[in-house]
């Protein structure tokens, strides 16, 4: 796991930037800890910060060049398989000077090319340089664990883990405005777009190669959702099971101390119910919530540890523990990012950090497997017309109650007139609508700058191109792997994880495993009754009883409390003062005046989310704009 930068001059003008390769790296330091290095050629040059895992030998540093010269690599992530091919390439003759991953990687591109990507079973971006036909080959895995960000004007090419470390080059920070407005709809930006005109993302699943000044871009693996419908629910939870198995036994290879986070939740007590087979006195962590007892899942946490025999420590914080490091969070976020739950993955890799340097987690099985609340309201709006037209019946009643996160009666409302509004659309418009914290409507009349309806919506529909208005709702899971998965919760587990200097693996998210995920009928994963049915059902002899029949809770910050009081100051400089609203040239100051005011009433609604999201925007634009 590291930082991974890299510049391609086209023209002369370009070799300016050669210079800020270090500097680019330095912008990355906590990514990459334990060593900072740079190599540069007449046009190229690359830069890497590392954080040692398989073979922390200085034989193993990057950038790693072949004993011919003719190839460097930079690589971030894992190459789990790497022993095997490594095996392989011996028997044709490749030589080796270390006992890592990233020197195997190396060679099995000189041998096979992109078709490596194949073979490789991990996650990663890299970058590998082949001087003879001045060729730059770039590639990210295929469920989005590792970013790869990519800056191209006429004079250079740039590519990096971060946009900090792109930033540390000069580049145009010209902000575009379809992408701020897809910001303030969901709290994220999608991929390939970013907050700046100039910088994309390579997407999951995507290798791309700079030549003579063009960029070319291909799809080396795309999830097919192609159900095998002979498949019974007994053969297909025993291949689960395999499955995962084995995903976890691969991501124990480690020459530095490994653990797993422990929510107390089905999918990371999965992880370390087949970890624990296989690394006796396993350490899991867990975080609990003194001021929020409803949120704290640390007794179920205990219950899996206690079964599975794990050196188990539970951190457990208060409300002002959380709120000290809130400028912590947002200082390292550096493009806006608004997910809150940054906040408590922060939080666990912080003091998990203290124990270890990688750290197994459940991330991914929500998605493909539908455990969402949403899922199973999708569920309910496709085969239960009755329900329906009784909710939509109540849409006017429920309009006007008052609607909020953080009362148990008025998120009830708040969900039934999310889903009643659901109900009324089609199944794209629905699956966007319950994605999103407000409307188009609502967010051009709070921008100030020109959004083009058209690119938007193009944009918009790429997305939504999963759907295909059916009653499948593995196009649903299909859509969340793309969208959610890879540009809220993978950027979130990434950003935070690397803020801590820890690498965390999810075993959900091995090819094998999502690939599979997506040949099930979605009856084995959503019914009227369970959501995630397969997963649960699959470990249900192993895992504590208790787990089961109970909701999904996760974690809400208490952000209303914060923005009503500790965060006030911050709401003053950043949304209400008036002359740096006019001279930004972003916002409405009149509807930002509103939004505030609708926080502050008995009906608060979607307000809290959307005045954190204006939030993260003005504090890193004071940072890395203004």
């Amino acid at each position: 796991m590291c930082g991974i930068t890299g510049v391609y001059c086209i023209n002369d003008l370009g070799k300016q930037y050669l210079e800020k390769v270090d500097d680019s790296v330095n912008a990355m330091k906590f990514r990459g800890p334990d060593n900072h290095n740079c190599v540069a050629f007449e046009k190229v040059a690359f830069g890497h910060a590392r954080l040692a895992i398989i073979d922390v030998s200085d034989a193993a540093s990057q950038p790693f060049t072949d004993s011919s010269e003719r190839y460097t690599i930079v690589f971030n992530g894992e190459f789990f398989n790497f022993n095997e091919h490594r095996k392989d390439l011996l028997t044709k003759g490749y030589t080796f000077r270390s006992h890592s991953d990233t020197e195997v990687l190396l060679y099995l591109y000189i041998a096979y090319g992109a078709a490596c990507l194949e073979k490789i079973n991990g996650f990663f971006a890299f970058a590998i340089y082949d001087r003879l036909n001045d060729e730059l080959f770039l590639a990210r895995d295929r469920s989005g664990e590792k970013p790869l960000l990519y800056y191209k004007d006429e004079n250079t090419f740039l590519f990096a883990s971060e946009m900090k470390a792109l930033m540390a080059y000069g580049i145009d920070k010209e902000i575009d405005h379809q992408s701020l407005l897809s910001y303030l709809q969901l709290n994220y930006i999608p991929a390939p777009h970013s907050i700046f005109k100039k910088v994309k993302k390579l997407l999951p699943g995507q290798y791309a190669v700079f030549k003579n000044g063009e960029l070319q871009i291909s799809q080396y693996h795309t999830i097919k959702n192609e159900v095998n419908h002979n498949i019974t629910y007994q053969d297909a939870k025993n291949q689960l099971y395999s499955l995962l198995d084995a995903s976890v036994k691969r991501r124990l290879i480690s020459d530095v101390p490994l653990g797993a986070f422990l929510s107390g939740g089905i999918d990371s007590s999965v992880v370390v119910a087949l970890a624990s087979q296989y690394v006796s006195g396993l350490h899991t962590f867990s975080i609990g919530y003194k001021d929020e007892p409803f949120f704290d899942e640390t007794h179920y946490a205990n219950l899996v540890a206690k079964k599975f025999g794990t050196k188990h420590t539970v951190f457990s914080l208060t409300n002002d523990d959380l709120f000290e490091n809130v400028n912590a969070v947002l200082d390292y976020i550096d493009e806006p990012f608004a997910d809150s739950s940054a906040l408590a993955v922060f939080m666990v890799s912080k003091y998990t950090r203290q124990s270890v340097t990688v750290a197994l987690s459940g991330d991914g099985a929500d998605e493909m497997f539908g455990g969402y609340n949403k899922h199973m309201a999708h569920y309910n709006a496709l085969s239960r017309p009755i329900a329906n037209v009784a909710i939509k019946t109540c849409l006017p009643i429920l309009s006007v109650l008052p609607k909020s996160r953080n009362n148990h009666f008025m998120n009830l409302v708040r969900q039934l007139h999310r889903y009643g509004e659901g109900s009324l659309l089609t199944d794209k418009e629905r699956y966007w609508r319950w994605c999103s914290f407000t409307t188009e409507q609502e967010i051009k009349k709070l921008l100030t700058v020109d959004v083009r309806n058209t690119e938007y919506e193009q944009r918009k529909n790429e997305i939504l191109s999963d759907i295909i208005d059916s009653n499948d709702l593995n196009q649903i899971f299909l859509s969340d792997m793309h969208l959610v998965l890879a540009n809220d919760m993978l950027t979130k587990v990434d950003l935070m994880s690397m803020a801590n200097s820890l690498e965390v693996r999810s075993p959900f998210l091995d090819h094998t495993v999502f690939d599979f995920a997506f040949t099930l009928p979605s009856s084995f994963k959503v019914d009227g009754n369970m959501k995630k049915r397969i997963v649960q059902d699959c470990f249900r002899n192993i895992l504590p009883e208790e787990l089961y029949n109970r909701s999904k809770k996760g974690f809400e910050v208490p952000l209303l409390k914060w923005l009503l009081c500790d965060l006030k100051p911050m709401i003053q400089e950043y949304l209400l003062d008036e002359v740096f609203i006019k001279e930004q040239g972003l916002f409405n100051y009149r509807e930002l005046q509103a939004i505030y005011k609708q926080l502050q009433s008995s009906n608060p609604g979607e307000t809290t989310a959307r005045i954190w999201g204006l939030l993260v925007f003005q504090h890193w634009y004071k940072r890395f704009i203004n």
